[in-house]
């Protein structure tokens, strides 16, 4: 048995330097609010997930500290880790827990909080989620010269410059500074700062890249049996594809795509029955994966919004702000919003969801016509995606 479902409740946390509070309370914030707007009781909820990368954090056991804090235990938990894409991975398992018939109502909370480390120590225990032998001990590679990489490659083959780059870091800051959520709420930047930001790895910025953040989210899931007694306005998870590819980067033929988000998004877009020559027609608005500015033009292309080598377009136009051909982290996205790693997942889902809703903040809400709306999660350089669509639309009708 399968069966649809919905997101009826969405909480999320202040993003930042979340040192104020514990883990526990941090994740209380994101889960009061899903819970009082979903009119679930902790009762009532039968499994929760908890994404949590947490090498840098001093709870072994997130999942069972969290829904203590939170009321949720005794029910069935787990902590689900895909890397940057942990969140969607929490997400995925509390849907498919309902869909296969197990639950009716279920939670997936996604929290993390770097700054229990020292900024030096997880910028290395990032890096080492690459290939650790070969990439990291042997020739120091962190996640800012791996998607140097990326970006080195793209612009040698497409001819995009540094401020194609800066233009997607200009956009997102723009969207992140109306958005209270956000880690940097209320500061936007000029192209003559992005420019003049110090270098991290060639082409790559300070203002490339994802800052290292805290934060929580958290979404109420129910069946589409349970639906209706708690909202008369449920987001659908209309589909949820994921893949996964090499961790060593000597085993991939391209550096200008991430082909495990290729292959997810194509199985996503089946599952929903929407044309995969011209997806973009079918959304709204997307929240995409840009850890670094060229994540989020390579996941352009990656999603089918541009062909290939095209992405640097889109941005260049302004196709991609609201008013566009298809708005695309109008949240701030991983760059202005924060990046908390097991977080981040579960609030593309909250935002996509309140998008639907036309709850965005003001100045970042797109104009909804189809009910659709996409985000796309990476892990690692290409380890694991995750894309996943919502909808106004209960599948099926």
């Amino acid at each position: 048995m399968t069966r649809n479902v919905a997101i009826i409740g969405t909480g999320h946390s202040k993003f930042g330097v979340r040192t104020d509070v514990n883990m526990q309370e941090l994740a209380w914030e994101a889960v009061s609010q899903a819970l009082e707007e979903s009119g679930v009781e902790q009762k009532d909820v039968e499994f929760f997930t908890v994404g949590n990368a947490g090498a840098w954090s001093s709870e072994n056991l997130p999942a069972i500290v969290v829904g203590e804090y939170c009321g949720l235990n005794p029910k069935g938990t787990m902590r689900v880790e895909a890397a940057c894409a942990t969140g969607s991975a929490a997400l995925r398992d509390a849907y498919l827990a309902i869909k296969s018939g197990e639950v009716d109502i279920a939670i997936a909370i996604g929290v993390e909080q770097m700054h229990q480390s020292p900024n030096p120590t997880v910028v290395e225990l990032i890096g080492r989620a690459g290939n650790y032998f070969w990439e990291f001990e042997n020739s120091g590679l962190t996640f800012p010269g791996y998607y140097a990489l990326y970006a080195t490659a793209y612009m040698a083959k497409y001819g995009a410059k540094e401020e194609d780059l800066g233009l997607v870091a200009i956009k997102n800051h723009h969207y992140g500074s109306m958005n209270p959520y956000a880690q940097f709420y209320g500061k936007e930047i000029t192209m003559e700062e992005y420019l003049k930001s110090r270098m991290v790895a060639y082409p790559l910025k300070l203002l490339d890249s994802s800052p290292i953040t805290d934060g929580a989210a958290a979404v109420v899931l129910a069946s589409e049996e349970v639906v209706k007694k708690y909202t008369d306005s449920p987001i659908w998870i209309e589909a949820q594809a994921a893949a996964s590819g090499s961790a060593n980067l000597s085993r991939r033929d391209d550096f200008t795509s991430i082909e495990a988000a290729r292959i997810a998004a194509k199985e996503a877009y089946k599952r929903a029955k929407i044309d995969d020559s011209e997806p973009w027609k079918s959304m709204d608005v997307a929240d995409v994966h840009d850890c670094f500015t060229i994540a989020e033009i390579l996941a352009y292309e990656d999603l089918g919004f541009a062909n290939r080598g095209e992405g640097v377009k889109l941005i260049r136009e302004g196709q991609t702000k609201i008013g566009g051909k298809i708005p695309v982290n109008v949240d701030g996205g991983l760059k202005a919003k924060g990046h908390p790693i097991g977080a981040t997942g579960v609030s593309m889902a909250v935002s996509m969801a309140r998008q639907l809703l036309g709850r965005a903040p003001k100045g970042t809400q797109a104009t909804i016509r189809n009910g659709r709306a996409l985000s796309h999660n990476v892990g690692g350089t290409g380890h694991y995606a995750y894309v996943t669509i919502y909808s106004t639309r209960r599948p099926g009708n």
